[in-house]
């Protein structure tokens, strides 16, 4: 595979790279990554949480890999999943999802299917001159197919012809004829990604939520009926993804400081000349930068975000009090514009400059689904036979029973304003003092 070197990583320790991988590894496009912080502000409370994206794509590459060294898979597979990889996030705006959506909006497109066209050189491929080469031409020329390379970044299943949709095994049983299990090690309950996020995540934030036992996972790792499936004796430490994950989103992700710092930062980007469409190409320090050498309030936002002189919490509603109108009528708003139009909504009724209003709304697919089950749906091996995790784990039926999110709603303001605009939410909403915060 021609040159190799080792990078020492604090959580996997020595992390082979060499030949193609470490041709990628060098591209401007993922170097860019050493400096888009991977959990976006939430150093703004959690000092530790500087990690970056790059350590990320090179601890999931490291951990696909010994994925399929656990699965036997073949060696072309193997070099297509670890391409995918390290590529999955090589298109992350600066601080990460922080400002995802906004660059959704303007592009149409989400992270993973930008990621595409960044591949084949559709779109500007960084920040300056363009590269000699597309990441695709590198990859064909390495013998390592870029399609499926994409593909596995963008879909979380194989695509099939529906005449081939089905076969059989010895015993009857029909299954989807797809190759998911490339797919899963990305993308699935049990997958490179996740795992890693969880571990570096908890390791950099001093939060001991996001412990997961590899080595019995690796061990139980099964594949049947071209699916991912875990032996009965990887229950538990199936059982400790998932816990970990739920805590995780509820003390890191969804963190309502973090929560209002990111909506500061997104709205000083959008009161800004920034063009959000190429935000792909700019890091952390790129955008900080613009913002602070900017006019009027997106330099202002910036600026208290530096000196962490932040909005307070207005309203917040919890999942728990949301009923299914609420729930309805909030999902309105979930869009960038949806957003934008409900923040001109309480700023006019307020009284006061809609500058001064954010409001922080999940995803409509979020707000209007009680029960995410997606990730927790862990298959299980038993005998012949797949089944669910929650067949055998109270603690997975749980887990997929709760949200992870833990509000609907929060709407924040500079603290002398917090009042008049908590009455305008209440009155907007139709809500009374008993269902705020």
């Amino acid at each position: 595979m021609g040159n190799q070197k080792i990078i020492h990583d604090p959580l996997h320790g020595s992390i082979s790279v060499d030949g193609t991988f470490l041709k990628i590894l060098n591209r401007p496009e993922l170097q860019r990554l050493r400096s888009v912080k991977q959990l976006g502000m939430s150093y703004m409370v959690f000092p530790g949480a500087n990690h970056t994206r790059f350590e990320h794509s090179l601890g999931v590459y490291h951990l696909a890999g010994r994925m399929c060294s656990s699965l036997n898979l073949e060696q072309e597979d193997s070099d297509v999943v670890r391409a995918a990889a390290l590529l999955h996030d090589v298109c992350h705006p600066p601080f990460s999802h922080t400002l995802e959506q906004n660059m959704e909006s303007a592009t149409g497109l989400d992270h993973m299917e930008l990621s595409k066209k960044l591949i084949f050189g559709d779109v500007p491929s960084y920040y300056g001159d363009g590269a000699e080469e597309s990441i695709a031409e590198l990859l064909e020329s390495e013998g390592i197919s870029a399609v499926d390379v994409a593909d596995l970044i963008i879909n979380p299943t194989s695509e099939y012809d529906v005449l081939d949709m089905f076969t059989s095994d010895n015993d009857g049983q029909s299954f989807l004829n797809t190759r998911d299990y490339l797919h899963q090690i990305i993308h699935g309950p049990v997958d490179a990604d996740q795992i890693d996020y969880l571990m570096r995540d908890s390791h950099y934030t001093g939060v001991k939520h996001g412990a997961v036992d590899i080595e019995r996972i690796l061990s139980q790792l099964k594949i049947c009926h071209n699916r991912i499936v875990l032996s009965k004796g990887g229950i538990a430490a199936a059982e400790g993804l998932m816990v970990s994950r739920l805590l995780m989103y509820s003390s890191v992700y969804y963190h309502k400081t973090i929560k209002i710092v990111e909506s500061m930062l997104r709205r000083a980007v959008e009161l800004s000349d920034i063009d959000a469409s190429k935000l792909y190409l700019m890091n952390d320090y790129n955008l900080m930068s613009e913002l602070m050498a900017s006019e009027g309030k997106p330099r202002d936002l910036a600026r208290s975000i530096l000196n962490r002189d932040l909005y307070k919490k207005s309203v917040m509603i919890y999942s728990v009090d949301a009923d299914d109108d609420l729930r309805m009528s909030l999902s309105r708003y979930s869009s960038v514009n949806g957003r934008k139009r409900l923040e001109n909504e309480i700023a006019s009724t307020a009284g006061i400059d809609p500058e001064d209003v954010i409001v922080d709304i999940p995803s409509k697919s979020t707000l209007l689904s009680k029960v995410k089950i997606g990730k927790t749906d862990v298959s299980i091996l038993d005998g012949d036979k797949v089944k669910s995790i929650t067949k055998y784990s109270s603690i997975a039926k749980a887990v997929q029973s709760r949200s992870a999110i833990e509000w609907v709603l929060m709407v924040s303001s500079p603290e002398e304003k917090r009042e008049s605009v908590r009455d305008a939410v209440l009155r907007i909403l139709s809500l009374d003092d008993s269902d705020r915060s």
